[in-house]
């Protein structure tokens, strides 16, 4: 169980400071040495606006990764990166993010860079808050790679990835991280149709070397490109099957669907802990201290303190850093207004 009751935590990603977006488009104009400064910098950034906010855990905002995907893709071999998107223009959607070529055996020789992330992390991060790395799930990582004759369809590519995936959770572990997240909305998107008791054996397989060595989540959401949702943002699909995951606490996006199926985390509640998504990052509406107030009293309605943490629906990375960083300080000024009326430390 988590250390403190009503915890505050986010996902993992946090937006880019300007600068950054304007230097990661024109990387070439860097040596090693400027690219190496300025990702500590954008960390330092993020860091920063999270310690400041009060958050129990911080990530590194996965400041140095240039795409949630695209990151991972870098480091194994066998993909062809160059292919375009289908389509370049018009409303964002997911068809403007590239699919990729797989062109040969599927291997990540040198891990997939989370390791180093996390070893950047512990260097730069102030004593206090726990530190939370995160991974995307070897399904939800297939998503983007195009199956061909030696990997037919995505669950060959995922059985491909996933022992990629473990290993990198194993070495996280190792290197000493406490906290730590697979991410895997894509299960989420698409529990309505396929089999989910089959996404949580391959969920299970993939976690199963790590879990019991640190606090173990998963985040489950609808999808977040540039602000969008890809898939149906129901929960029913998922459950009861979802509750055999081997985690720790489990993560549900609630603020942007106004709550609706908020009873589960009712049922999560009676085996793990849950995070309850109580910022909306797809909304530049910022909640007040009153409405997190108000929300963590209405989650307290169906599950105990003890069992409950408080973060933003998804990644922040979409969101304008203004607006995030003023969501941040009002979700944790909120959650100790509760804290304090129920006289938990």
């Amino acid at each position: 169980m988590k250390e403190r009751p009503l915890r505050t935590t986010v996902i993992g990603s946090y937006p880019f400071p300007s600068w950054l977006e304007h230097a990661s488009a024109h990387l070439d104009a860097f040596g090693p040495d400027d690219i190496a400064e300025m990702q500590d910098d954008a960390v330092v950034a993020a860091l920063g606006d999270q310690v400041r906010s009060g958050l129990d855990v911080v990530t590194d905002g996965e400041q140095t990764r240039f795409d949630f995907n695209l990151s991972f893709y870098g480091y194994i071999e066998g993909i062809d990166l160059e292919s375009a998107p289908p389509r370049r223009f018009g409303p964002p959607a997911h068809d403007q993010r590239g699919r990729h070529e797989i062109t040969g055996e599927l291997v990540a020789s040198r891990g997939l860079g989370a390791v180093e992330e996390f070893e950047r992390l512990k260097r730069l991060a102030p004593d206090g808050p726990t530190l939370k790395a995160s991974v995307p799930g070897p399904y939800t990582l297939s998503g983007r790679l195009l199956p061909n004759d030696q990997y037919r369809d995505r669950w060959a590519v995922t059985e491909a990835l996933l022992p990629m995936v473990r290993r990198e959770l194993e070495a996280l572990v190792a290197a000493g991280c406490t906290e730590l997240t697979v991410d895997e909305p894509s299960m989420s998107c698409y529990a309505h149709r396929e089999d989910p008791a089959r996404f949580v054996e391959i969920f299970n397989r993939t976690v199963e070397s790590v879990a019991g060595k640190c606090h173990l989540s998963t985040h489950l959401c609808f999808g977040n490109f540039k602000g969008h949702a890809v898939g149906l943002r129901h929960y029913a699909p998922m459950f009861p099957a979802f509750m055999d995951m081997n985690v720790d606490e489990i993560h549900v996006e609630m603020a942007s669907r106004e709550y609706a199926e908020l009873e589960v985390i009712g049922k999560i509640a009676e085996k793990t802990d849950v995070a309850v998504g109580i910022i909306d990052v797809k909304s530049y509406y910022i909640e007040t201290v009153a409405d997190i107030a108000a929300r963590v009293e209405q989650c307290l309605q169906h599950a105990p303190a003890d069992r409950l943490s408080f973060a933003p629906d998804c990644g922040l990375s979409q969101t304008a850093r203004w607006a995030a960083k003023r969501k941040l300080e009002n979700m944790v000024a909120g959650v100790q207004v509760v804290r304090e009326k129920i006289g938990c430390p």
